[in-house]
């Protein structure tokens, strides 16, 4: 081997033991294939966001970047935003089909295609970030998660995360669960049965139409992701109140779907490499969202005076029991459902009781 391939080859199999030194429970599959310096490899990432749009889009584009950069130029990703090569809700039956090799999406996008996928990425009053991740990685999520889109021909891997998100931007004050009566707000996955439940209308539309669908009064509120996202979409210019917690979006998990045929075709450390890839933007996308929302929330609020209120206690009361009426009602619908749901409330409830003496104890503490 020539010191080239040599030094290529050991990058590799670095990142690979990186992985492993990282943890968890669900390693990629693998076809047990040789490391093949030789090959050159280029693959299509398709997303749900608008190309390069701050840390969603951004995102998706370092996983690429850093697979080709690991790999040494051997497989390179192109990434495409929403409507580039398809459109931000074809994510998913792309890459399923092969047309792309890679997706980088909400998994709540595709309840359509089974109802416990919404599970692997936000749950109303659920778990945030930390809880999510456990759960993924140690707590059984994971397998979980393959064993379902492994009827789709796809390999999904956690690949961000935003944190706690806004409750969202509306153009009228929210005083009572009155007010979400025929409230017309863009609310995907369970976030959006919860309030309709309540007397709402949930709308699902990608996150490059929402200004519009406000401006326009196609849509009387909205929620995207939080102060990051929101002023860069400008939504403080169509809304007035921006209102908090995000109990629909606690630790909302994105995804990296990869299709499985082209995943295995891989030699072994090109499929480690994917995976490390999405494990490092998993854990850098909280990262610049700590950072980038308090920034974000400082602007919006001292250069272009925006409302921040915090939900009344009768209606997060009434959202919260909404939610568990629905969470309920939706694990009785299929045996896989079913089990994903026992695992999730299961390490849900467990890292309440651990958080309760740590997390939320230190936060008093600290004042």
């Amino acid at each position: 081997m020539d010191r080239r391939n040599f030094l290529k080859a050991g990058g590799a199999a670095t990142a690979a033991s990186a992985l492993a030194a990282c943890g968890g429970n669900a390693p990629a599959p693998s076809t047990g294939g040789v490391a093949a310096p030789e090959i050159k490899l280029h693959w299509k990432m398709v997303t749900a966001w608008p190309a390069n749009f701050p840390g969603l889009g951004t995102g998706a584009a370092k996983v690429g970047e850093l697979i080709g950069r690991m790999s040494g130029g051997r497989l390179t990703v192109k990434v495409y935003g929403a409507g580039e090569l398809v459109p931000a809700f074809e994510v998913f039956d792309a890459v399923s089909a092969g047309t792309a090799e890679m997706g980088h999406s909400g998994p709540y996008y595709w309840k359509g295609k089974a109802e416990a996928v919404q599970f692997f990425c936000a749950v109303p009053f659920g778990m945030n970030a930390q809880e999510q991740n456990g759960w993924l990685y140690h707590g059984g999520g994971l397998e979980l998660w393959r064993e379902l889109y492994a009827r789709f021909d796809l390999i999904p891997f956690p690949a961000g995360n935003t944190g706690v998100q806004l409750a969202g931007w509306f153009r009228k004050e929210i005083a009572s669960v009155a007010d979400l009566k025929g409230l017309k707000m863009r609310i995907p996955g369970l976030g959006g049965e919860v309030l309709a439940r309540l007397g709402g209308a949930p709308v699902n539309i990608p996150g490059g139409e929402l200004y519009t669908a406000m401006q326009t009064g196609t849509i009387d509120a909205t929620e995207w992701v939080g102060p990051y996202n929101d002023l860069a979409f400008g939504l403080n210019k169509v809304a007035r109140y921006a209102y908090y917690p995000g109990w629909h979006e606690p630790g909302p998990t994105l995804e990296c779907m990869v299709n499985k045929r082209a995943f295995e075709a891989l030699p072994e450390d090109l499929q480690a490499i994917v995976e490390a890839a999405c494990r490092a933007v998993n854990d850098d996308m909280l990262a610049d969202y700590t950072a980038a929302n308090q920034r974000a929330l400082e602007t919006l609020i001292d250069e272009h005076g925006v409302q921040l209120k915090k939900l009344p206690d009768d209606v997060l009361a009434a959202l919260r029991e909404a939610s568990a009426a629905v969470l309920d009602e939706l694990a009785a619908k299929d045996e896989f459902t079913r089990r994903v749901y026992a695992s999730f409330k299961a390490f849900r409830d467990g890292a309440r009781r651990w958080h309760e003496v740590s997390e939320v104890a230190y936060y008093a503490a600290r004042g």
